[in-house]
């Protein structure tokens, strides 16, 4: 049984995204942790992704702090995990939305939450503090930020 998760949310669309799969998979390496992939259910397309568009679904995502989009699958048998690396692109200045839905549906009272990001230029603002309502009891950890062009040396 493995007592730590690294799981990442990479839309699969940019060289960022590259990136923060390379992250989610090294620190699965170095800390010998099971990898999960955080996946919509309907995948997000590069206009999705568009912040310049202000109709852009991400957002309208972050517009909206109520918003919780649906995740494909689950991991399975949480409660086997102690520490939970988890990993994303910044999104104005903080974890998309999806987070939050990847968090709020398990029950992380005394587990260990690193969070680990990616972006072009953005720092991790006020991540933490946006994070920490939807994982109630859990230690949660200051995390890292790469840039989105980070070397896989520089990961490791």
């Amino acid at each position: 049984m493995r007592e730590k998760i690294s799981g990442g949310a990479a839309y699969g669309i940019s060289e960022a995204d590259y990136i923060l799969y390379l992250a989610a998979k090294e620190i699965a390496e170095a800390i010998e942790a099971d990898l999960y992939e955080i996946c919509p259910i309907r995948p997000y397309t590069a206009a999705d992704l568009d912040w310049n568009d202000k109709q852009s679904r991400s957002t309208a995502e972050m517009n909206d702090p109520t918003c919780r989009p649906d995740i494909a699958g689950a991991v399975k048998d949480m409660e086997q995990y102690d520490t939970i690396f988890i990993g994303f692109p910044i999104w104005w200045y903080t974890a998309p939305t999806i987070i939050h839905t990847f968090l709020e549906q398990y029950d992380l009272n005394g587990k260990t939450i690193i969070p680990f990001a990616t972006s072009g230029g953005s720092a991790m603002g006020a991540t933490n503090q946006d994070l920490a309502p939807s994982c109630p009891g859990a230690i949660l950890k200051e995390g890292k930020r790469w840039n989105a062009d980070a070397s896989l040396t520089t990961l490791k």
